[in-house]
């Protein structure tokens, strides 16, 4: 999988490049807007990861280039916390997801993986896992031809569980994928056990067991049985 980090920053650039490439991914870098742009023209890109705040430019206008273009590459924004506006423009041009700066670099990672995942489910809109039949668009769940009936936030667990396969995940960066920003105002990330013993139950109703496994003082991880 090839990435690219439009990042000014270039200490920050080359953290995120030493700590995706250990992920197994092939990185190439951009500082400037003019360098970004050329190389979204040549080259094909399974995810972009885009600094709004370049030199003498505004990231949102290289997004509209790949747009306009119809390159169906994922991009996810990278932006500070207080540019709420930038966030909203950038997701209505056609962002896949954005990451408040200051990030931790196994966050990013995961929303990465979660879009390049949504990519390749898009080919048939059907995911299969452990006997469990997610229909995308239908947001519907089903073992064997029994319907599971789940709530929002219970189906987009087994969605982020599903797409960091036998990965483990932690309390927080689920905490972050089911509430967003709103997950740092919150005391704390209780409510995610909520949700897992909630959905593991369901699961576990129609028939699919220990499919979510605890990793002690580390967080969660789905394995295929």
């Amino acid at each position: 999988m090839k990435l690219l980090i439009i990042e000014d920053e270039r200490e920050l650039s080359a953290n995120i490049v030493t700590y995706l490439s250990s992920e197994h991914y092939v990185c190439e870098q951009a500082f400037t807007y003019v360098d970004a742009l050329e190389k979204v023209n040549m080259y094909d890109y399974d995810c972009v990861l885009l600094d709004l705040m370049l030199p003498g430019a505004n990231g949102l206008d290289i997004l509209r280039e790949i747009r306009k273009k119809r390159n169906p590459v994922g991009v996810i924004i990278v932006s500070a916390k207080d540019s709420l506006e930038d966030k909203v423009k950038g997701l209505e041009i056609g962002a896949d997801d954005y990451l408040s700066k200051p990030f931790y670099l196994s966050e990013l990672s995961m929303r990465i993986y979660a879009i390049i995942r949504r990519r390749e489910f898009a080919a048939n809109n059907v995911l299969r896992s452990n006997g469990i039949e997610i229909n995308l668009p239908a947001k519907s769940v089903s073992v064997g031809n029994r319907s599971v009936v789940l709530t929002r936030m219970e189906y987009e667990l087994l969605l982020f569980f599903i797409g960091n396969r036998d990965k483990v995940v932690s309390k927080a960066s689920i905490a972050e994928h089911l509430s967003g920003d709103m997950a740092d105002m919150l005391d704390n990330h209780d409510f995610v056990y909520t949700h897992i013993k909630n959905l593991k139950a369901k699961l576990a109703e129609a028939g699919v067991r220990d499919c979510v496994k605890n990793v002690y003082g580390t967080g969660y991880k789905w394995v295929e049985l």
